[in-house]
Order: C-alpha cells, then sequence, then structure tokens
C-alpha cells in the first residue's frame, strides 16, 4: 500500500541479474507503483527493452538524447519524478560512476540530479566485489546516504560460491518500503509483534503445536516497518521468509517466547501478541525418541504462563481471539481478563479465513467497547486496519 501511485526509477545495469530486475519491475508494478525504468547500454545485451516496457506500459529510457521520449529533458525530468531510485542489479561499474560523480550516461546523469533517496543493489562477482577498490565505493555512497541491499552469499555467473549475487525481490521491495514509510504515523516507534505457532516438545522427534502459520504476525511486522516503525518480531517455527529491516527473534517454545518479550516489551511502545501460544506443554519432555508400543502414550500436560497476564509494562496491549464459537462474547471477556487496549477476535469456522489462509475477517474491539467488524480481506490489510487503531491509542 506504500507503493501505490508512487514513481519508482528502476536503474539496470549489465550484469547477468538484469533479467531478475523484470520480476522486480513487474512485482513493484503489482504492488501500485509507477515505474520508470533507466537501462545502460550494457544492460540491453542482457534483456530487452520491450521486455520491460511489455511489463511497465511505460517508455524506457536507453539514451541521454532520446527525441521520441514523453521526457523533454530526459534525466533531469525523470529525476524530478522519482519518489525513490533503485538501481537492481548495480555492476561495480556503476558503483565506481557514482562515488566518482561521474554522469556520462542516462542512469548516472539521473542519480546525480535527483533529490530522492537512492537504493542500490549489487551484484558481481565476489572478487570483483571484494576488491579494495569496489569497497571502498561502497563506503563512500553509503556515507552519503545510499541504501545498500545485498549481495547476498550463492552460486555466482561464474559458477563460483560467495558473495556477490543478487539480493531477494523481496529484500529490494522492503527496503524501497522501508525508506519510503519511515515518516509514517508510527515513526519513532517500537512495536513488538509475536507471530506462529509454539512448538512443545515431547521428544526430540515429536512437539505439540497448532496450526498458526505465522502469516499474520508477519504481515504486522512488515506493515509496522513501512509506517516508520522500529520492529522486532518474536516468530516460532515458520516457513516464512524473514521480513526485511526487521529483527527477528526465533522461539521454539511458548517458555521461550514467554522470556523474549518479557525481556523487550517492556521498553517498546506496543505489544502485539498475534502468536498461537500453546496452553500446556508436556511435564517432561524425553531425552530418546519414544519408541512405538502396542500401549497407549499417555502424556502429562502442565499449564504455560500466559504471557499478556504477566508482561509488565507502560505500552499498548493488543490481542487475539481465534474462536470458534460465542466470537464477540468471548473475545470482550478475555480483553477485559488480560486487561488489553485492544483485541483482534476471529471465527476459525469460516471459511477462507484464519490459520494458513492469506486472509482473514476479524472483529477489532477496544477498551470501552468499540467494536469494529471488517470484511474478509488479505492479512496485509487486516495488519493495517490493526496499525490504525495501535497508532490512534499511542496518539
Amino acid at each position: 500500500m506504500i507503493l501505490s501511485n508512487r514513481t519508482i526509477i528502476l536503474g539496470i545495469t549489465g550484469s547477468i541479474a538484469a533479467y531478475k530486475a523484470a520480476e522486480l519491475a513487474s512485482h513493484l508494478v503489482q504492488l501500485g507503483a509507477n515505474v520508470n525504468i533507466i537501462m545502460t547500454e550494457s544492460a540491453e545485451h542482457f534483456i530487452s527493452p520491450l521486455t520491460l516496457r511489455s511489463l511497465t506500459g511505460r517508455p524506457v529510457a536507453t539514451g541521454m538524447f532520446e527525441l521520441n521520449s514523453e521526457f523533454v529533458i530526459e534525466h533531469i525530468s525523470l529525476a524530478e519524478a522519482a519518489d525513490i531510485v533503485v538501481i537492481a542489479p548495480a555492476t561495480a561499474n556503476i558503483i565506481a560512476k557514482l562515488a566518482a560523480g561521474l554522469a556520462d550516461d542516462i542512469l548516472s546523469s539521473t542519480v546525480l540530479a535527483t533529490r530522492s533517496p537512492i537504493i542500490i543493489a549489487p551484484a558481481m562477482n565476489v572478487n570483483m566485489y571484494e576488491n579494495q577498490i569496489t569497497q571502498s565505493n561502497l563506503s563512500k555512497l553509503v556515507s552519503l546516504g545510499f541504501i545498500l541491499v545485498g549481495p547476498v552469499k550463492g552460486r555466482l555467473a561464474s559458477g563460483e560460491m560467495g558473495l556477490g549475487r543478487f539480493a531477494s525481490i523481496g529484500d529490494i521491495t522492503g527496503a524501497i518500503c522501508r525508506r519510503l514509510g519511515e515518516n509514517g504515523d508510527l515513526a519513532r516507534r517500537h512495536l513488538v509483534i509475536t507471530a506462529g505457532g509454539t512448538q512443545e516438545p515431547i521428544d526430540p522427534v515429536r512437539y505439540i503445536s497448532n496450526r498458526s502459520s505465522g502469516k499474520m504476525g508477519y504481515a504486522l511486522a512488515e506493515a509496522a516497518r513501512d509506517r516508520g516503525a522500529r520492529v522486532t518480531l518474536i516468530a516460532a517455527p515458520s516457513a516464512l521468509i524473514e521480513p526485511y529491516g526487521v529483527e527477528l527473534c526465533n522461539v521454539n517454545t511458548a517458555m521461550e517466547m514467554y522470556s523474549v518479550v518479557n525481556d523487550i516489551a517492556p521498553r517498546s511502545d506496543a505489544l502485539i501478541m498475534a502468536a498461537a501460544v500453546a496452553d500446556y506443554r508436556p511435564a517432561n519432555a524425553v531425552q530418546a525418541k519414544i519408541k512405538k508400543a502396542d500401549t497407549p502414550l499417555t502424556l502429562d500436560l502442565v499449564n504455560n504462563p500466559d504471557i499478556l497476564d504477566n508482561v509488565k509494562g507502560n505500552f499498548v496491549r493488543v490481542g487475539f481471539a481465534a474462536e470458534s464459537e460465542h466470537l464477540a462474547e468471548n473475545a470482550r471477556a478475555k480483553l477485559q481478563r488480560k486487561n488489553l487496549d485492544l483485541i483482534v477476535a476471529n471465527d476459525i469456522t469460516i471459511a477462507g479465513s484464519g490459520f494458513g489462509a492469506e486472509n482473514n475477517e476479524v472483529v477489532l474491539i477496544r477498551r470501552g467497547g468499540t467494536e469494529r467488524k471488517l470484511p474478509l480481506l488479505s492479512k496485509r490489510e487486516v495488519a493495517d486496519k490493526i496499525l490504525d487503531e495501535v497508532a490512534s491509542l499511542l496518539r
């Protein structure tokens, strides 16, 4: 949502990773951005302007003096139109040009002329990346305010394994959203968010858990980041990718989550308990795998501590209530019992909503009884609705 109607200049340079820029451009367009692409001459050897124009629906700038361009003085017009400039992939050559202040092509000229924030995502051979000259150039750009995303370790075009691989589309998009949203309504706030279903070990192989995927908590973490917050995500095991720009604390059990929340939340502005924390754990987890037998297996379970009931501090408290019956009644009782500022209640029997789904249908109930029923929305949309309430409570 932070990208809706934003103008992004995507600079593409002559790296084998240029083909991935097509995926990045398509992704940004799907998120609502207006993407203007600038290609260097070298980039055209790896991907065609026609491909990129087809993905963005906009002209692709490839030269300084294109008579048929919609931009009058192209590099100046593009620079002034941009909300942010992203160079992805960025070769050692363009990095050196930018560090030296050169402006001998359409891309370097646009960067020199813009006052917008600039993100660079390097992609190159590991030896080129680790060369002292490249590292010095990158350090200079970072000191000037450029935002560096990647590179990451992996298999390179040369067949080597090393640092120099293009960052993920998710990380580059996350960096764009984080920079554009840094002055949002949660700027200078610290939010602690929990996610996923805890795992309570029975033996080294088996555990007790629940159906939570962690998607709601991760959506909240990304949405809070995009509104300027500093975010600590305390996450139980999940198959989800770590959100860019978020401090991730991995835990397994309810007791581990209890300890980390009690350590961090008291110094925060808000705690959002989106995790599905196990109510019980085996009294004694055995150290060796329990062998299958003909007799029934009996487990003694003990209560886990309730995190929201026990964490101390002066911060906004948000809880979740996943119910299969009497939704509003049970949610209001939990709101009062746990002394919450806001509770997010969802009926887990609704098809396409709740655990594991991409969408959620919830009711937001504030302290004092104010109730807001939301239709079925994507979890990211639900996250922003929840954060609207959190921002209001913080004000």
